[in-house]
This record gives C-alpha cells, structure tokens and sequence, in this order.
C-alpha cells in the first residue's frame, strides 16, 4: 500500500514533501489550512506515503453499530462531546491510555474562512504534555510540509506567533478559505 500511496502522491498528483515525519508515539498534529472535504483523503494518502498511524477523534455516536469498527480501524477515538464534559481532559486522558497516539486537529475548527484558531489543540497538547507537530497542506505549491515537534510553553502568544508563522503563506484548496 505504501508503493501504490507513494505513486499516487508524487507520480500521479505531483506533489512533495518537506520535513520528515518525527520518530515519537505521542503528538498533536495541527494541519493547516482546512479548507475542503478533499483535505480527508489527501490526510489519507499522506499517512499510507509516511506508512504511520495518525489519530482522530469523532463523536461517541459514531463509533456505535454498524460503522464502529471502521473508525477504530482508521485510528478513531471516541469523545463524548456534551457540553458537561471536559473535553480537553476526556482527550488528553486518551492519550495516557494508549501507548501510540498522535491526533490531527484543525485548529480552525471549520472548512470555512476564520480570523483566529481555536485554542483546544494548545490545550490538549499542554495537559497531555505531548508536543505538537506542524503540518500544512498546500494546494498552491503541491506540497505538505511537516516541522519539528514543538512542545506548549508557559508563552501562550509567543507559541501561537511560532505555529502561525509556519503556516504563512499556505494556500488551501479553496484559496480564499486560506487562513
């Protein structure tokens, strides 16, 4: 599958990659920017191209009869997403149960345009004390970039300034969604 993902990536779509991916079991990975429902599948390819497990999370609902094994089997992990629970320690308490997580996040929160990300990455990331990783996908350049993992500081802007300026640049498949 690796070979078959590897052609498809860089023969038949001509895309690149810059960055390596990092050798750790634990991470948040923030990609950037979500601009369609076509930044699934190219998320899908990307992981068969490294031949490594990335994480979600999803609704508790879904991982119900008759598709549950499905969204486990793709890396899944069920959160209960009800306004009384703590959804940063629910999360960050999975990553203490697994031995191997790392969970891709949009911090945009929406296939739409936004003007500031939402914070629960950076959170999860801190009560979990796992770095987070990078990783843009761009439309314009045909090409994913992957940093170095960074781990949460007591610099909360400082570190946003860091994780922004990585993405500076970046067009998404729909350009004007672009952060």
């Amino acid at each position: 599958m690796q070979s078959l993902a590897k052609f498809i990536y860089f023969k038949l779509l001509g895309w690149r990659l810059i960055g390596q991916f990092p050798q750790i079991d634990k991470a948040v990975f923030i990609v950037v920017p979500h601009t369609s429902w076509v930044d699934f599948f190219l998320g899908l390819l990307i992981r068969r191209v490294w031949n490594e497990e990335i994480n979600f999370i999803a609704k508790k609902s879904l991982f119900k009869f008759p598709f549950g094994w499905y969204f486990k089997w793709m890396g899944g992990a069920p959160i209960d997403r009800s306004k009384n629970n703590d959804t940063v320690s629910a999360i960050a308490s999975i990553f203490d149960q697994k031995k191997k997580f790392r969970l891709a996040l949009s911090p945009e929160g929406t296939r739409k345009k936004v003007n500031e990300w939402k914070t629960g990455f950076y959170y999860i990331a801190k009560a979990a004390n796992v770095p987070i990783v990078m990783v843009t996908f761009d439309y314009g350049k045909k090409q994913i970039a992957i940093s170095e993992p960074h781990f949460t500081t007591d610099d909360k802007e400082a570190d946003f300034r860091l994780y922004k300026s990585f993405f500076k640049g970046v067009v998404g498949k729909v350009p004007e969604y672009s952060f």
